[in-house]
């Protein structure tokens, strides 16, 4: 058995317009100039308080990121609430994971930033309930690149190390996936550039969604 961890943000779902916006919201909520767009980006996949803290920089007091994260949380169900298309699967997406979903030798998860609601918001959005057997997400682990959401998702599963992969969009995951002992995989349509991926040493890096599973078929010898 092998199995296939996703990132959410910038892999499986284009939501930087939602991130950006919802960033820009938070910061003039709390009386700061928002970020440049490239700043917010940059920190997409860390938990809430990690990515705030970078962004505050010098000024990250913990109070202070505490209000801004909570600003964050209020802007982005605000703006989801309202509905449009901000959260999209990008192209390809759907067709690998029903692709992935009818092989009998092949897991899927997920590793993000996001929060246990925010999961449940993009599994609702998109009808993708059941997809996934394990879920991971950053209200119960530590920020990326610590490796707790890998770990958790092997010992669910039961998968051994050198027959998973995390599939990603930034340092961050790769990073996390090689601190855990598993390859990883990086996609070049997220939020990161693709020198760094391969820099940070992914196994790979895709230009494509259809490129994942026969990807995957070399690298695991299918």
């Amino acid at each position: 058995m092998h199995l296939v961890l996703f990132d959410v943000d910038g892999t499986l779902v284009d939501s930087q317009h939602m991130i950006v916006a919802a960033m820009n919201r938070a910061f003039e909520a709390v009386g700061r100039v928002p970020p440049p767009r490239a700043a917010t980006l940059s920190v997409v996949g860390l938990s809430l308080a990690e990515a705030m803290t970078r962004l505050l920089d010098e000024d990250a007091e913990p109070a202070a990121v505490a209000r801004l994260a909570e600003a964050y949380k209020s802007a982005y169900f605000d703006l989801r609430s309202a509905g449009g298309d901000q959260e999209q699967l990008y192209p390809g997406a759907r067709a690998v994971l029903d692709a992935l979903s009818a092989r009998d030798d092949v897991l899927m998860g997920l590793a993000t930033g996001k929060s246990h609601r925010g999961i449940r918001a993009i599994l609702d959005l998109h009808d993708l309930h059941g997809r996934f057997v394990t879920l991971q997400c950053a209200d119960d682990h530590p920020s990326k690149p610590h490796p707790a959401m890998v770990l958790a998702g092997l010992a669910e599963t039961g998968v051994a190390p050198e027959r998973a992969v995390i599939v990603g969009d930034t340092v961050f995951d790769v990073e996390m996936g090689r601190s855990a002992g598993i390859l990883a995989i990086g996609v070049a349509w997220g939020y990161h550039p693709a020198d760094r991926l391969a820099q940070a040493g992914a196994a790979t890096v895709l230009g494509d969604f259809a490129e994942l599973t026969p990807t995957l078929a070399r690298l695991f010898r299918w």
